[in-house]
Order: structure tokens, then sequence, then C-alpha cells
């Protein structure tokens, strides 16, 4: 071969090598959800290091605070745009001393701690009869006054369900149990833990009281200890019991939530917002609530970016103070009700596999819900009929701009034996079901950020 010949077949061997890079460099969806699911490491290291470098992050707390700033540094080096903390202030309650004891007819002492906002029973606790109500709705009908001076103890049958519907039914007891006791004339009320384990851990969570009303000291007993106390009234003795619960508010405190993007190709078509919350309870490292959600929402977001620039923006919202009264939900859909928005989603139930998909779309979008059906599927994913409702932190911004959402369905069979509790730890998740999770986020993103048609219902 003369050298015109060699320089010629340089030449060609060159520009087929230029032609074809782009198309061997740029991964398909089925590559980049293979990837997520065989090998994603983003969204354990994440769970990992808000875990063991920060620890439990109640809202309006100094912990919460250190979580914003660990947070931006971990997505500004994971390479999103537009890494920023948005501040604002909330009422912060704050946990105290927390004992209880059987006095007669029999003396035990039982795992209590207290639900968020509840009153203080005062340093040296307050001693009174117990009156027992098997379900909310006993409580409901007990009459004004015929609680004076007493405890008031709701127990309730929380089941575990695949969907979590169980905590719908049987929450109420925590919800609104305090509130409905105090104007019954009660001193204080102690409930059967909303949850579904039977470990000597009580389930905290937030409690709210109507305006006027006083809060009084509410605690939440561990499951075993709360049948214990049912087998001791059935014994038909009057039942005493010593409480003491020493919790206080400290006042408006600073609170934030964390906000980062995937930025758009068209600035023209509405964002895409997706939501964990930053924020925990105090009993537990928060690993499974909802470290996992932010882990799993930030993995997705950046395996997107491997299948190139998106056409919509992709936001995060990590939001704060969730737990104690979704005030970053509030704040964010406070501040972005004028910016246009498509569609939202949230990873708030755990690690647990994602099972099914939710839709609220519109009908012209029936060909992308096809797509993302499909691309699902290979994940043990199914549609369901029920429609989409969104995450408490995105409630406020899909109320707002009437959005599109989108549901991805985890697993929450044995989600509440872990919720509110110090079982709520970095050793409760599954790797594999992660990954799962971060396969079906992106599989679903990829098609959405990707459409440039109408996504609000």
């Amino acid at each position: 071969m003369n050298f015109l010949t060699k320089s010629s077949a340089a030449a060609s061997m060159l520009l087929l090598s230029t032609a074809f890079t782009p198309l061997l460099a740029a991964p398909t969806l089925e590559e980049v959800r293979s990837t997520a699911l065989n090998s994603d490491e983003i969204a354990y290291d994440i769970v990992e290091g808000l875990t063991t470098e920060i620890g439990p992050r109640q809202g309006g707390t100094e912990a919460e605070a250190r979580a914003r700033t660990w947070s931006v540094a971990k997505l500004k080096s994971l390479g999103f745009d537009n890494v920023r903390i948005e501040e604002y202030q909330m009422p912060t309650w704050v946990r105290g001393e927390e004992t209880v004891e059987i006095m007669a007819p029999f003396t035990h002492k039982l795992a209590v701690t207290a639900l968020g906002n509840s009153g203080s029973t005062g340093d040296k606790g307050l001693e009174g009869e117990i009156v027992y109500f098997p379900t909310l709705d006993d409580l409901r009908a007990a009459p004004d006054g015929s609680l004076k001076g007493k405890i008031a103890f709701v127990s309730h049958s929380m089941m575990r369900t695949q969907d979590g519907s169980s905590y719908g039914a049987f929450g109420p007891a925590r919800f609104v149990g305090p509130n409905i006791a105090a104007k019954k004339g009660a001193a204080a009320i102690v409930i059967r833990s909303a949850g579904t384990d039977y470990h000597r851990n009580p389930h905290t969570g937030n409690t709210n009281f109507d305006a006027g009303v006083t809060p009084i000291p509410a605690g939440a007993l561990s499951i075993p200890d709360a049948e214990n106390l049912e087998r001791m009234l059935k014994r038909g003795k009057p039942v005493t019991m010593k409480l003491k619960l020493t919790p206080k508010n400290v006042g408006m405190q600073v609170s934030g939530n964390v906000l980062a993007e995937v930025k758009g190709s068209n600035p023209q078509l509405p964002i895409i917002v997706i939501a964990c919350h930053l924020d925990s309870w105090d009993l537990g490292t928060g690993a499974i609530d909802d470290a996992a959600g932010c882990g799993i929402i930030a993995a997705a977001a950046k395996h997107l970016k491997t299948l190139g620039q998106p056409k919509r923006t992709v936001r995060l919202l990590w939001a704060g103070a969730e737990e104690v009264g979704i005030w970053g939900g509030k704040d964010y859909g406070s501040k972005h009700a004028a910016e246009p928005h498509a569609l939202a989603m949230e990873s708030d139930f755990g690690a647990g596999k994602v099972w099914a998909v939710d839709f609220t779309l519109p009908d012209s979008a029936s060909e992308q819900k096809a797509k993302i059906i499909a691309a699902l599927a290979p994940l043990g994913v199914v549609p369901r009929k029920t429609p989409a409702g969104g995450g408490a932190d995105v409630g406020a911004i899909i109320a707002a701009q009437k959005l599109g959402i989108i549901d991805l369905q985890q697993d929450g069979t044995k989600y509440f034996d872990l919720h509110h509790t110090p079982d709520d730890t970095l050793d409760k998740i599954d790797k594999a079901e992660m990954r799962q999770n971060v396969a079906a986020w992106v599989a679903t993103l990829a098609v959405v950020a990707n459409y440039e048609g109408e996504l609000k219902p």
C-alpha cells in the first residue's frame, strides 16, 4: 500500500471513529437503568453519610442546620446546578425526660416517648387513673368533662399493609387523639404507638392541638407495653399511672430547604420537582425516614445526566422540618407558587422495592405514560388505576399549580416496624432494594424530563 492509500485509509478510519464515538458514549435508557439497578452507590453513600456524620436531624435544631451544610457540599460534589439553601423560621419543640410507671394495682415501668407538641407534666410528673378507650371513636364518644383529672389511654389494631393504608386508618389516634382528650378534660393521654413492631421501642410523631386548646402531656407506649396495660385493665381493678414528660417549646428557630437542579435545555418548559425530606425525628438516625428518599432521588437525577441534558429542568427539593409540620414543603409552595412547574414526585416511604406506579396526568400524555410503564416493567413494577396523590413536601406546590403527579409506590410492609423509632438506622437499608428504587426513578424521569407536551391534568 502506497503512502496516499495509507493516508486515505487512516483518514477514513478517523472519520468512522469520530462518527461513531457519540453513539458509543451515550448510553441507552436500558443501560442506565441496568447500571442503577446493579451497581449504584450514590444513594447508599448519601444515607450512610447523613446517618454517620449528622445522625438525628429534628426540624429547627442545630443538627438539622448541620445537615443542610452537609447536603450542599454533597450535592455540589455530585455536579448538580444551582445548589442552595432557602431558609425560613418555624416554632420548635424539643424533647425532655420521659418516664411512665404503673403504680397500682401492679407495678410496672413502661417504655414511653413524648409526641411532638406534647405538653409537659412538669418535673414532678403527674399521677392519675387510666380511662381505657379501645379505639379513637370510643374516645370521641366520651362525654365532655368525663376525663377530668384522668389519663386517657387509646389503643387500636394497626396491622402491616403493603401500601401503608393502615397508618391512615389508625394514625389519627396520634394525629388528633390528644386534642380530643384535652377537650374532654383529660390531664394527659397515652396511646398505643402507631406502628407494627413488637420491640419495646415506642414510636414518636407529631400531634396538634386546636387554637385555644391547652396542650396536655401526650405520649406513645411501645406496643408490648400497650398490650400489657390492656391486660391489666381487663382484670377489672382501677389502674393508676405516673407519667413524666418534660418537653418544651423553644420559640421560633431557623430551618430550611436544600435545592439543587439538573438544568434542562429548554428553559421555557415548566420544571419537574422531585422531593424528599432532610429532617428526621430525634430517636433514630433517620435512615429510612427519609435519608433513603434523598439518596434515591439524588442518585436518579445523577444517572439521568448520563443520558445527556434533559429538555426540562429537574429540581431536587430536600425539604426541611417535614416531621414537625411540613414547614419546608409549605415554604417551598409559597416561595415558588409563581414559578412554572409541570410535575411533582416524592420519595418518603423508606427504601423498600417499588412495586406499583400511579399517575395523575392529562389524557394527552397517555403515550408517555405507556413508555413509563414499559420502562418499569422489567423492574417488577405494575401500573394501578389509583390516581397519584404526591407526598407531603410537594403538596403545597401541587395545590398551588394543579400539577401532574407520578407516585412510585414502595413496599411498606415492614416500614411501620421502624417508623419514628430508635430502630430507624442504617443497618435497615437493603442496598439491592434501594438500587431498584433508583432504577425505577431514573427510568421514569428519563421519559417525563424529555417530554415537551402538557403534564398537568
